[in-house]
């Protein structure tokens, strides 16, 4: 038996918008089912809006998204939570996704493509504690730490 953690994403009617963006920052594939897929009459509003959603890429990359049904105001993410001061992070989010490489070029990419229309917290490059690091608000809000692995020694 194996088990893995996939990120699962809550939007407000942004799911579609957001996994393409995913999908093409990534590859993979993109699988995406709506509420009117599901039965949902599709006069009723919200019924193309996303139920299910992934984007499964051979690299390893998983996410899955979807649209919380109900009434919402628009989806428009504000200044990010978090900061870095001082070396440190101060943020009141309760996660990061984080995608880790082995080498700077692997990783390059996925920063240069999640960085469109971002809000950099930290720009991407050598860290005191890995050959590249980054952390970015993308512009649907989500908070991204792009890195390359650092060799650890045991003592």
């Amino acid at each position: 038996m194996s088990l893995n953690a996939v990120a699962h994403l809550n939007f407000h009617g942004q799911a579609r918008e957001a996994l393409e963006f995913y999908q093409s920052v990534f590859g993979g594939r993109l699988t995406v089912a709506t509420y009117a897929d599901f039965g949902m009459p599709a006069e009723l509003p919200g019924a193309t809006n996303v139920v299910f959603g992934q984007v499964v890429a051979d690299n390893g990359f998983r996410v899955m998204a979807y649209d919380v049904p109900g009434e919402h105001a628009p989806a428009t993410p504000g200044t990010p939570t978090t900061r870095r001061e001082n070396g440190t992070t101060i943020t009141r989010e309760p996660f990061f996704l984080s995608v880790r490489g082995d080498n700077v070029d692997e990783v390059t990419p996925v920063w240069e493509g999640l960085a469109k229309d971002a809000t950099v917290i930290e720009a991407f490059g050598p860290a005191q504690w890995a050959p590249a690091f980054g952390m970015l608000a993308d512009r649907f809000g989500v908070t991204w730490i792009i890195d390359v692995a650092a060799e650890y020694t045991q003592d």
